[in-house]
């Protein structure tokens, strides 16, 4: 049977992390039969790089694992956002699991133990169980209209808000504008060029800023992995880049918590405004691609400055 996550469009993918390759193999040769990816790592570091990098839907863990134990792992999984709280998380241990160990996987955020021997058919028998709710949560969330992690406007959400913003602009012939900002992380020294992640906590720091300082009536939402979108009613070119420089000014003041200092961060970003939306003929989707040729300045010339405007000369991005 092959399972595939509807979300996704691929096959069901289960993460293992596991410092024996005997062991990963073992768990690989009863799921692998029944349709599952797996994808195998050997180290706390892997699994947290793999997991980020293609979220799994289902995890098992060793107990103790090279660079650290397993309880931590789930811990690190859960509270940094990694994975989503739907995710089932299996501890496997090299013995039968006690109570203790029990409520020990629980408070770490595991779902289940599994001991050894390592009953395959309980393991079965539960991702047919859990797997199934998790996918169902991942397709709930991607019906909504909110960001599960920042808690704004998802695509979906933001596309709606802005083209009812869009409309009430036609009406009223009233100016609109789009502001993109992205934290775009400074590379580790001896780092490749690539693309690199964004923190959790600088999405989370953004994201707070942008709610404390737009305004009830703009629409603000997350459009990427670390792309932020404003879309402004009655605000013209002018006062868009005035507005991108408030919001600038509050995401790069906003107090750090003593425990979590802040990843640095380079702020760019991108913007358009149009006085009359009705006159401007286009619609919300290419006042959103106007701003992105905007904020791909910032990425083409780092000499332009942090903050860019949509020149009619600029190619737009492909939809």
């Amino acid at each position: 049977m092959i399972r595939t996550n509807a979300v996704t469009a691929r096959p069901v993918v289960v993460l293992i992390a596991s410092k024996q390759e005997w062991t990963s193999r073992s768990l690989e040769s009863i799921l692998a039969p029944r349709g599952y990816a797996v994808r195998k790592t050997f180290t706390r570091a892997q699994a947290l790089s793999q997991a980020r990098r293609d979220p799994p839907d289902a995890i098992i863990i060793d107990e103790q694992l090279p660079d650290g134990d397993g309880h931590s792992l789930c811990r690190d999984l859960r509270a940094g956002g990694v994975i989503a709280p739907s995710t089932p998380v299996f501890l496997t241990l090299p013995r039968p699991p006690t109570r203790r160990d029990r409520l020990a996987a629980l408070r770490a955020g595991a779902w289940a133990c599994l001991g050894d021997p390592l009953d395959a058919e309980e393991l079965l028998s539960a991702l047919t169980v859990f797997v199934p709710a998790k996918l169902d949560a991942d397709q709930a969330r991607t019906d909504g209209l909110v960001d599960e992690v920042t808690g704004m406007y998802n695509v979906r959400g933001l596309t709606r808000r802005a083209q009812e913003l869009g409309a009430h602009a036609t009406r009223r012939r009233a100016a609109l504008a789009c502001i993109l900002l992205t934290p775009d992380p400074y590379p580790d020294e001896g780092a490749d060029d690539g693309p690199h992640e964004v923190p959790l906590a600088v999405l989370r720091r953004v994201a707070a800023a942008l709610r404390s300082t737009a305004r009830h009536s703009d629409a603000i939402g997350r459009l990427g992995p670390n792309a932020f979108v404003v879309v402004a009613v009655d605000t013209d070119e002018g006062q868009a880049r005035r507005l991108a420089e408030r919001l600038a000014a509050t995401i790069l003041a906003e107090p750090d918590p003593p425990a979590e200092p802040r990843p640095p961060f380079r702020l760019r970003v991108g913007c358009h405004g149009v006085p009359d939306f009705h006159a401007a003929s286009i619609d919300t989707v290419e006042l959103m691609l106007r701003a992105t040729a905007a904020l791909q300045k910032t990425r083409a010339n780092p000499n332009g400055g942090w903050l860019q405007a949509f020149d009619q000369g600029d190619a737009l991005p492909s939809a």
